[in-house]
């Protein structure tokens, strides 16, 4: 009769409280004896939970999200007959042993490069539980104990829902991508995923399945976004064309990915603006009859004119061709304004050669 065994998460050390980011099994899975069941992830590191033992998995208690300690039940495991039989076995008794000999039924399963241990006592039970014909006479041993044919069995087919063979470093860094591992297959022995693999992955289907081109990061960087518009800049003032260097040509697709994948932070910083802020009341007295009223962004508008003066490139394009930088040498900036027709936003027209009063303006 199977027995059902507890899989408990095993002593971690100082951790506790660990919240699980991915089950690695289902209900109905087979597992090997140190399989991962679930990974954790500390503020550290990430970790599996194995499997004490080999079986199949008849129920599932935690999910992503919960958080594990030490002792926590994670599942439950059934463990076949087959399975507990070699330690029963250990030292059987002379009597047990003829009786074995008498009734015991060679079986020879053909295993699979992938998995061989892993699924050879689901297919031995399935194996047993079929009618199996005499076997002849001429093939019988010499003690005259029957045997069966070879159980020959496809990995695919008993397990049609494998999980992926990647190390937790491997799951995480393809979890950041967006990449499903199940679409992979490893190129490291046992079919084993790697970082490359994921990186391999991710490349191909930046560039269609293509070396990725000037030509690919125009049209969207290979993300099925929509193209950008062809602009000629230089009807708007002066420009000039950079080449792009080597580094920068290789970088745009990757660059183009992280725009589209990876969330983004606004940065804070907290400055001392006591002095401006006079400056902007003393003006507005000086401005008062003229109707005019300075805000602090027609300051911060002249900042970023500034700024982007010192740091050419952060006012710059690329052009269609994706290979060269158009640093643009006139400062134009558009801020949102909130109107009684909705929101727009208006462009001021060469920052760097107004004043902040006719930026209010």
């Amino acid at each position: 009769m199977a027995e059902i065994k507890e899989a408990l998460v095993p002593d971690i050390g100082d951790y506790s409280d660990i919240p699980v980011i991915e089950v690695l099994v289902a209900v109905g899975d087979t597992v090997k004896k140190d399989q991962g069941l679930v990974t954790l992830e500390s503020d550290k590191a990430t970790m599996e939970v194995p499997s004490s033992v080999a079986g199949i998995v008849k129920e599932i208690k935690v999910k992503i999200g919960d958080n594990l300690s030490e002792g926590k039940l994670v599942a439950l495991i059934e463990v076949s007959e087959e399975a507990a039989a070699p330690a029963a076995a250990a030292a059987p008794a002379p009597a047990a042993k003829a009786e074995a000999a008498e009734t015991a039924t060679k079986v020879e399963p053909v295993a699979t490069p992938a998995e061989p241990d892993k699924l050879a006592a689901r297919d031995i039970e399935q194996s047993a539980a079929k009618p199996t014909q005499p076997a002849p006479a001429a093939a019988a041993p010499s003690g005259g104990s029957p045997t069966s044919p070879p159980v020959a069995f496809n990995a695919d087919s008993v397990l049609p829902q494998k999980v992926p063979y990647a190390s937790p470093a491997v799951r995480v860094f393809a979890r950041e991508l967006g990449v499903d591992l199940n679409q992979l297959s490893g190129t490291e022995k046992g079919g084993r995923i790697t970082k490359s693999d994921v990186q391999k992955f991710v490349k191909s289907a930046l560039t269609g399945g293509g070396a990725a081109t000037g030509g690919t990061v125009a049209a969207g960087g290979g993300l099925n976004l929509l193209p950008w518009p062809k602009v000629d800049f230089s009807k708007f003032g002066e420009v000039e064309v950079q080449p792009l260097s080597r580094i920068k040509k290789i970088s745009g697709a990757n660059l183009a990915r992280n725009w589209a994948m990876i969330p983004h932070v606004t940065q804070f910083e907290q400055a001392d603006i006591t002095e401006l802020e006079a400056l902007r009341v003393a003006l507005n007295k000086e401005n008062e009859k003229a109707g005019i009223k300075l805000t602090m962004l027609a300051f911060l508008v002249k900042a970023s004119a500034a700024a982007l003066k010192k740091f050419p490139e952060f006012n710059a394009s690329l052009d269609a061709s994706g290979e060269n930088l158009t640093l643009k040498k006139y400062f134009n900036i558009g801020f949102a304004a909130d109107t009684p027709s909705g929101l727009v936003v208006p462009v001021i027209r060469d920052v760097d050669k107004k004043g902040v009063v006719q930026i209010a303006q």
